[in-house]
């Protein structure tokens, strides 16, 4: 039997609060319920789904700055735990099953993270979200995607940002800057290009791990990535 696609999809907390955050709130259900059908019609052709959200909507960096860093970031792994609660029961009434696992106990919220049962949920057909980071400070979400996508052995990980890609430098600051369509993960590392963080970028070089980066925002992007086309910048592993 042929193994199933196995990916991991990051998501932007910033993205998922919409456009217009004049109006200071958390979510736009109508952009999660927009991902969420994508994300079910690919798993519906059965890929296994795993989802790591970012907690930018909520806080991000050192917010507080009389907050010292790991409590920040402790705030910040909240966070993500919170936006996967939300997102996960928008994926439900959208009819899919889901689970949500930890890096540490949050009483009946969530399950705590364990290889094994992520892996068994995944292979359940369910969508798996990972939330809380790693667990310990100074370790960014980028730094959680790439080792929970190397834990349960994913194929590959699809970034879905704000971009349509990787460019040799910031596309906002110089209008000349260079798309690529594929780029070694070395080169990533090698010229600090801003994709992941540097640790995350390096793990997975280490790892052997496969990137790509697409803008989520262009209609059926994240369906179609899911499913194996992208429409942005594949990262070599």
């Amino acid at each position: 039997m042929e193994k199933a696609r196995r990916v991991m999809l990051k998501l932007s907390g910033e993205a998922l609060a919409g456009k217009d955050r004049e109006e200071k709130e958390l979510y736009c259900e109508e952009t999660v319920r927009l991902v969420a059908r994508q994300v079910r019609e690919a798993a519906d052709e059965g890929v296994q789904i795993g989802i790591v959200i970012g907690g930018g909507n909520i806080w991000r960096g050192r917010t507080g700055k009389a907050i010292d860093r790991p409590k920040s970031d402790q705030i910040g792994m909240l966070a993500t735990v919170m936006n996967c609660i939300f997102v996960s029961e928008i994926f439900r009434s959208e009819g899919m099953r889901t689970e949500i696992f930890t890096p540490f106990v949050c009483g009946s919220f969530t399950k705590l993270f364990s290889k094994d049962e992520a892996v068994a949920a995944l292979n359940d057909g369910k969508i798996v979200f990972f939330a809380g980071g790693t667990g310990h400070p100074y370790f960014s979400t980028d730094t959680g995607v790439v080792l929970r996508a190397v834990e349960v052995e994913a194929d590959q990980i699809l970034l879905a940002k704000s971009v349509d890609g990787i460019y040799d430098c910031d596309p906002a600051i110089h209008p000349e800057a260079k798309k690529f369509d594929t780029i070694s993960i070395r080169e990533v590392v090698d010229r600090r290009l801003d994709v992941i963080d540097h640790t995350a970028s390096i793990f997975c070089m280490d790892n052997h791990m496969p990137l790509a980066v697409f803008d989520m925002r262009t209609e059926n992007s994240i369906r179609q990535a899911l499913k194996g086309s992208v429409n942005g910048t594949i990262v070599t592993a």
